[in-house]
């Protein structure tokens, strides 16, 4: 079931609330498409949808700016490693952020099977190194996380490699339907503010 709340919409004068999509990733081509770059897939396919071109620079992120629907959107991703994500987006939420709820951060989660999506409002980390670092950076877990599964190695001492490993032929069709229903799922947040 999806959490929805009231976001701010974009309306002919009146001030603008921008709403923060954060996709965790590592930079660099080696992680490219990598099950651990799974966030950073998600903002080029919103920003694709979207008409949103990531090309800004700024407090450590690759940001661009534009609406989904209605609602001003800011489509950011950390330009620091996974593990330091907080620096960048700690910045950003400063910048932007009036209520917790504006932010959205999208990551892959190895608990979660492949292909399956939650939606978590506020808690902790999970183990998640990205999240972890948000966290520490903002001083509370009060924001929203769209957490799509990966699945697990079969073998545990093999984590880091299969999370920086690309997902597989047979995993592709998983993989498209996932990032399909999760950018259905970004629209379907904002959507409420549309009709409120």
């Amino acid at each position: 079931m999806l959490l929805l709340w009231s976001i701010a919409k974009v309306e002919e004068g009146e001030p603008t609330r921008v709403n923060v999509i954060v996709g965790l990733g590592n930079p660099g081509p080696r992680y490219q498409h990598t099950r651990h770059n799974i966030g950073f897939d998600m903002i080029d396919v919103l920003a694709r949808h979207h008409g949103i071109p990531i090309q800004q620079r700024a407090s450590q992120a690759l940001y661009g700016q534009g609406q989904i629907g209605r609602c001003a959107v800011l489509l950011v991703k950390p330009q620091t490693y996974m593990n330091a994500s907080g620096q960048a987006v700690a910045s950003l939420v400063h910048r932007y952020v009036q209520a917790e709820e504006q932010l959205v951060v999208i990551h892959d989660d190895i608990d979660l099977p492949l292909g399956r999506l939650k939606i978590k409002r506020q808690g902790g980390d999970a183990g998640h190194l990205g999240v972890r670092s948000i966290i520490a950076y903002l001083g509370h877990g009060a924001f929203v996380r769209l957490r799509m599964g990966i699945g697990r190695p079969s073998c545990k001492a093999d984590i880091v490699d299969y999370v920086l490993s690309p997902f597989t032929a047979a995993e592709a069709e998983s993989r498209s339907a996932m990032i399909a229903q999760a950018a259905a799922c970004v629209a379907a947040l904002l959507e409420p503010a549309e009709h409120s």
